[in-house]
């Protein structure tokens, strides 16, 4: 049995895991050893009334052999406990050996934690810091004020421009048509404007004389009226003998034609007493001529004015964006064409309501761009929106539905950039910073 055991299980191994296997393999191979030898006394109990003597002497030997390997076995499996032993003292050993350095280790990341922790307090105190801000400005909307077709495009896409540059033409011929149109008709109403006034430095000569003729046509009917009665008069007073019925009658008619012509130099007389009105009238029309050239001059400006912007200009300094049009194409008055980003930018920065608390315009604010990680931006709070982002939106919120749930609103705060910026680092609008306020 000794020699099997050696062979299923290997020569002995003094320490270690493979001892403490060979441990295990052991005892159950003693056990087997034991039960073998129990088997085998029956075996050679129940031979010894079959056999002789000689064979008695065999089995002697047989049981020498088997208590030999019960006790070698035996012997094995105290040095295999023994050799545990040894393995967890020495485990043992090793443990307390590692436990300072293990302890040493958690100090050290506790103190880590404490140290990050302070210093994320003192590094946050009194200011105020966001991640939902964004660069800002003005963007100015190019629109046609003249209808027509684009001749010529005189900038490209993110060019700079300068106020008043040439942006892009619009076909001017219509236009100067229209003005040379324009322009003969105010020529023609001066011309009749100047005749008219003519006509009243005339009026204001002829209808004084009208009057002082009129009167003296009256004047002179009432003479001959007077020489005609007296001849009338004399007639009838002449015995009949001494005169005829014809000179009676005719002295009679001429009264009557004497009288008749009174009358009339009356009615001129009347007619030319309006001296005045007839002079203002004359000068209500030059009045009236004079607004026809008003008119006139009106539609030669708006034709000028027409020319003048089929070349369409940039308002103000800035770049182009957003270009949608081309040489060739057909535009119409107000059609959006392009914007304009002009150089003011700002930063506005929703900010939670619950970190308002101490923030005022002038504070001291650093911005740093995530698009540019090495540009630091210093500025300061310009002013507070009186009101939450939600409040001004398309569809603000009903709180009063008996739904409401709180919610931390945000409210944008704008911040000018006092220095910082680079000629050559352009800063787009739209894109994300982080601002930090300087509360105390």
């Amino acid at each position: 049995m000794r020699d099997s055991d050696d062979e299923a299980f290997g020569p002995r191994q003094g320490r270690g895991r493979s001892g403490s296997r060979r441990r295990d393999y052991l005892d159950v191979g003693g056990r087997r050893d034991d039960d073998d030898a129990d088997e085998n006394g029956e075996e050679q109990q129940s031979s010894n009334g079959r056999r002789s003597g000689g064979e008695t002497s065999k089995d002697g030997e047989s049981k020498d052999g088997q208590s030999k390997d019960g006790q070698q076995a035996s012997k094995d499996k105290k040095d295999d406990e023994s050799d545990h032993k040894k393995d967890q003292e020495e485990g043992e050993q090793r443990r307390k050996s590692r436990r300072p350095l293990v302890i040493g280790i958690a100090a050290v990341v506790v103190l880590l934690l404490i140290g990050g922790g302070v210093y994320y307090w003192l590094s946050t105190r009194g200011k105020a810091s966001t991640d939902d801000a964004y660069t800002d400005g003005n963007i100015v909307t190019i629109a046609p004020q003249v209808s027509g077709q684009v001749v010529s495009l005189d900038v490209t896409d993110n060019q700079f421009v300068h106020k008043g540059d040439p942006l892009f033409r619009i076909d001017p011929r219509q236009f100067v048509f229209s003005q040379e149109q324009a322009q003969g008709q105010l020529d023609t109403t001066k011309a009749q404007a100047a005749s008219q006034k003519l006509g009243v430095e005339i009026a204001k000569k002829n209808f004084p004389a009208a009057l002082e003729l009129a009167k003296a046509n009256l004047d002179a009917a009432k003479a001959n009226l007077q020489l005609q009665q007296s001849n009338y008069d004399r007639q009838k007073s002449l015995p009949k003998l001494a005169t005829t019925q014809q000179e009676v009658d005719t002295t009679a008619a001429n009264l009557a034609q004497a009288k008749a012509q009174v009358e009339q130099a009356q009615a001129r007389l009347i007619q030319a007493e309006p001296v005045k009105q007839n002079i203002g009238q004359s000068e209500e029309q030059v009045t009236q001529i004079e607004g026809q050239i008003e008119q006139a001059q009106g539609r030669l400006d708006q034709a000028k004015l027409n020319v003048e912007w089929t070349v369409v200009r940039a308002p103000q300094d800035g770049w182009v964006t957003r270009r949608n049009v081309n040489a060739g194409n057909y535009v119409s008055s107000g059609q959006q064409v392009m914007s304009l980003v002009t150089t003011d930018v700002w930063v506005t920065a929703n900010y939670k309501e619950t970190e308002l608390d101490g923030m005022h315009p002038g504070q001291k604010v650093t911005i740093t761009v995530d698009a540019y990680p090495d540009l630091n931006l210093q500025g300061h709070v310009d002013s507070i929106q009186r009101g939450s982002g939600s409040k001004f939106s398309a569809f603000p919120a009903e709180n009063a539905t008996g739904n409401f749930i709180k919610i931390v609103q945000r409210v944008p705060v704008k911040i000018l950039i006092d220095s910082g910026l680079k000629p050559d680092e352009p800063l787009p609008l739209g894109i994300s910073v982080e601002p930090t306020v300087m509360l105390k």
